[in-house]
């Protein structure tokens, strides 16, 4: 939990995510420690969101006249 988030993998981002908000639900923290855990959640939120929209961006491409056309993988 100490790398920070921008160096997160998706995987790694949403792993983290996953555990942050059991340990939430176990309702075990102090109101001081649930708020920093809290907030460390929505950057990781946050972050899987951003790498969610950069890999759409790479799957779709904007084409001169404002339609959207997904590429293809080569084959």
């Amino acid at each position: 939990m100490s790398e920070g988030i921008e160096e997160l993998s998706f995987e790694d981002a949403l792993l983290e995510l996953e555990q942050t908000v059991a340990e939430l639900e176990s309702g075990n923290l102090t109101l001081d420690a649930s708020l920093s855990l809290f907030e460390r959640g929505r950057r990781l939120a946050a972050r899987c969101g951003i790498l969610l929209d950069q890999a759409q961006l790479r799957i779709e491409q904007l084409t001169e006249d404002g339609e959207i056309i997904t590429l293809s993988t080569p084959d």
